[in-house]
């Protein structure tokens, strides 16, 4: 064997023993609880607190599962992102939209003259009731639609 290696093998041995180490849990005579590595000398009946040994030590993920829950826990943050970005768009959408129905309710509230074109192309006046009705239909839509701005 090479000189480096005896150590580096040393403390992976040292590291190894830990692993398969019993714990044990006892009271002793004044009362108190005493945990230790070691059974208790005597009669005194212990209690195994922690057993793991190599073969039934926590199982670690193996590096294809952790893979695997890196690629969702990607994908989840770029869905909610996305999801995200959708509301933003959706609620500026919305703005806009109530922007320009009060826009109109105020032209429509204000008396002048609305200008219109036909599907020919050509310019008419709004009547007075085609003027209610608009109207009327500006209100409902800011009041249903715009209530929390």
């Amino acid at each position: 064997m090479h000189k480096p290696t005896l150590p580096i093998l040393l403390a992976a041995l040292c590291l190894a023993l830990p692993a398969s180490a019993q714990i044990y849990q006892w009271k002793d005579q004044d009362g108190k609880t005493v945990i230790s590595d070691k059974p208790p000398a005597g009669q005194v009946p212990a209690q195994k607190v922690n057993t793991y040994g190599p073969a039934d030590a926590p199982k670690q993920p193996t590096l294809a599962e952790r893979e695997l829950e890196f690629r969702k826990r990607q994908k989840e943050a770029q869905e909610n992102a996305e999801k995200a970005q959708k509301e933003e768009a959706a609620a500026a959408e919305k703005n806009q939209n109530c922007q320009t129905a009060r826009r109109q309710l105020r032209a429509l509230e204000s008396g002048e003259r609305i200008a219109l074109r036909d599907e020919k192309g050509e310019r008419y006046f709004m009547d007075d009731a085609r003027r209610a009705q608009e109207t009327e239909r500006a209100r409902r839509f800011i009041e249903t639609e715009c209530q929390q701005q």
